[in-house]
C-alpha cells in the first residue's frame, strides 16, 4: 500500500492546495467552502505565498497558512491546525484586519476595499455550541440579525465532527463539495474514504488532479524529507500542549486528594507553573500563555525570565 503524506500537517495541505500551478483544485475547494452562487463562483485566483522551505526553516513554530485573492479582489486565508493553540478566533480576526486593512492605498476609497475571508480547519472540535462541522461568522444586528456589511466572512471547520457525521452517513462526499474536499484531508489515515474518493475522482476531474499531485508529492523523496521534518515539529508541539494539559490535571486532582486548602492550591500552583514553562518552551505568547493557565501576565514573566 502505497503511504501518502497526511494532508493535515500544513506543510502537505500547502503542497496540493497553495502550490502555483494547482490553482484550479483550491479554487474547486474555495467555491465548494464558502457557497457562492453560480454567477458569482470564483473563475481565477492568485496564490499569494506559494513558498515553502523559507516559512519554516527558520522557525518550526511558523504557520503554513495559505494566502490567496482572486480576480474579483476577494482576500483569502486558510490554515489547518491540529490542536488547540488557544484564541483561535482573536487569530482569525488577527489576519481578517490584516487582509482588509492592506487593500488601502493612497487615493482609495473605502468602498473599494474587497471582501476579507479567514478559514479555520481545525483537527478537533472546538465549537460546543454547534453539532454542525462547518460554522460561518459575520457582522448582523443583535436584535433583528440582519447584515451590517459582507466584508467580514469567518469559517471554521471542525473535522472531527465531519467524520462522525461521515461515519453516521449523515453527509456524503458523492453530493457534498466540501464534504469530498475535507474528507480527502483524511484519506491517508482511512483506506474507505481514500477508496471512496478515488471513485469520485473517476468523474470529477479537479479531485482527480488533487490525488494524482498528493500522489506525486508522496513519491518524491526531497518532499518526504522536508514532510516528516515539518511533521515532527508539529506533532511535537500538538505532544507538549497534551502533556502540559494532563499535567495540569494531574497536579489539581494530587492537591485536592490531599483533602487540605494548602494542598490544593500548592498542587494548582505547581501544576499551573509547569503548564505555562512547556508553553512559553513552545513560543507561545505570554499573554496567551497567561490566559490559558489563569496565571498572571507578571507570574507567567517571572518563568521565562
Amino acid at each position: 500500500m502505497k503511504e501518502l503524506i497526511n494532508l493535515k500537517i500544513d506543510y502537505a495541505f500547502k503542497l496540493i492546495f497553495g502550490k502555483e500551478g494547482n490553482e484550479a483544485i483550491l479554487i474547486a475547494f474555495l467555491n465548494a467552502a464558502l457557497m457562492l452562487p453560480q454567477k458569482s463562483r470564483i473563475e481565477g485566483i492568485t496564490i499569494k505565498n506559494p513558498e515553502l522551505n523559507k516559512e519554516y526553516h527558520d522557525d518550526k513554530k511558523s504557520i503554513l497558512d495559505v494566502r490567496a485573492v482572486t480576480i474579483e479582489g476577494m482576500q483569502i486565508n486558510i490554515e489547518i491546525q491540529l490542536s488547540n493553540q488557544y484564541d483561535i478566533e482573536k487569530r482569525s480576526l488577527y489576519y481578517w484586519a490584516q487582509m482588509y486593512s492592506r487593500q488601502m492605498r493612497e487615493g482609495m476609497a473605502y468602498k473599494e476595499l474587497a471582501k476579507a475571508v479567514t478559514i479555520n480547519i481545525l483537527d478537533f472540535n472546538y465549537l460546543n455550541q454547534t453539532k454542525n462541522y462547518h460554522s460561518v461568522f459575520h457582522l448582523y444586528e443583535d436584535e433583528e440579525r440582519f447584515q451590517l456589511t459582507e466584508a467580514l466572512e469567518m469559517h471554521f471547520m471542525e473535522l472531527p465532527k465531519l467524520v462522525s457525521k461521515w461515519r453516521r452517513r449523515e453527509v456524503s462526499p458523492w453530493e457534498n463539495g466540501l464534504v469530498r474536499w475535507l474528507l480527502l484531508l483524511e484519506g491517508s489515515e482511512n483506506q474507505e474514504i481514500l477508496k471512496t474518493l478515488e471513485e469520485i475522482a473517476m468523474q470529477d476531474p479537479i479531485l482527480h488532479q488533487a490525488i494524482a499531485a498528493w500522489e506525486k508529492s508522496s513519491d518524491d523523496p526531497n518532499v518526504r524529507e522536508e514532510y516528516f521534518a515539518r511533521r515532527k515539529a508539529v506533532l511535537d508541539e500538538k505532544a507538549a500542549v497534551r502533556e502540559a494539559e494532563l499535567r495540569l490535571r494531574e497536579a489539581i486532582q494530587k492537591g485536592m486528594a490531599e483533602g487540605r486548602a494548602e494542598g490544593r492550591a500548592e498542587g494548582r500552583a505547581e501544576g499551573k507553573a509547569e503548564v505555562a514553562k512547556n508553553l512559553l518552551d513552545l513560543g507561545m505568547e505570554i499573554s496567551k500563555v497567561a490566559k490559558a493557565t489563569g496565571m498572571t501576565e507578571d507570574e507567567v514573566k517571572v518563568l521565562k525570565d
